[in-house]
């Protein structure tokens, strides 16, 4: 079991019903009121046991991840196969659309990439089992719980999964400030596609970015010459699910 923080993961995790929740802590004098009162009937409707307990309680279970009150003891994040993530779009007549995340380390990012993803539509997100961050406490409570809807896979060798999605027929694509990349408004994104985003100081590793079909650049008019990967990921997520509204 881990520890769930914050009032919209434990929310989330609540709505979703993926994740074994044990018993929802709540601090003593937060109101049952707004999402707490959403929590509160989600509890009872699943007849999870709510137990009231001191701040200080719950500011030990979470760290240094921002809790307002509410926290949780659930089991860890059900991850899941790739075959998880391609066949919902394929059975439901969808491109797939995935989001491949390439050593990212911090979990806001992370997570504010993964609130994104989820606010698209994409069918899954994939992630590296080593030199990246996983979906934590921390990953959960930065993507407002949106993480908790979103399917998610851990694989030992990204490189290889690249290659199994083109030979199941999708794009690679990368967001890349490199030489080669083109103007992201210039590419038809409607298609089976995978976007793939490096990591926050190094970008993609060299044999990632060789997998691509093609690199994708957002032109900067201002002095600053680079963007923040969570910016720059949703720009090209919200593009890339425009072009699927496309008749």
């Amino acid at each position: 079991m881990e520890n769930l923080v914050g009032r919209n993961p434990v929310h989330e995790a609540l709505r979703a019903g993926r994740r074994r929740i044990e018993r929802v802590l709540l601090a003593e004098g937060v109101a049952e009121k707004g999402t707490v009162e959403h929590i509160v009937a989600l509890c009872r409707q699943r007849r999870v046991a709510i137990e009231r307990v001191s701040k200080q309680e719950i500011d030990r279970l979470s760290g240094d991840v921002l809790h307002q009150g509410v926290a949780a003891h659930v089991s860890p994040y059900p991850y899941v196969e790739i075959d998880d993530i391609l066949a919902p779009a394929r059975e439901g007549g969808e491109m797939p659309f995935v989001l491949a995340l390439d050593s990212l380390q911090d979990p806001q990012n992370v997570g504010s990439l993964m609130r994104t993803a989820e606010a698209v539509g994409v069918h899954g997100v994939i992630l590296p089992d080593r030199r990246a961050v996983g979906v934590t406490p921390a990953v959960s409570r930065a993507s407002a719980g949106a993480v908790e809807h979103l399917q998610v896979a851990m694989v030992k060798n990204l490189v290889r999964t690249l290659d199994e999605l083109k030979e199941r027929g999708l794009w690679i694509a990368g967001g890349e400030d490199h030489p080669e990349a083109v103007d992201y408004t210039g590419v038809d994104l409607n298609r089976p596609l995978a976007l793939v985003l490096g990591s926050e100081g190094r970008g993609m590793r060299r044999l990632v970015a060789e997998r691509c079909d093609f690199l994708l650049r957002i032109p900067m008019r201002g002095r600053v010459g680079s963007l923040n990967v969570s910016v720059a990921g949703g720009i090209l997520l919200y593009r890339a699910w425009h072009a699927r509204q496309s008749p």
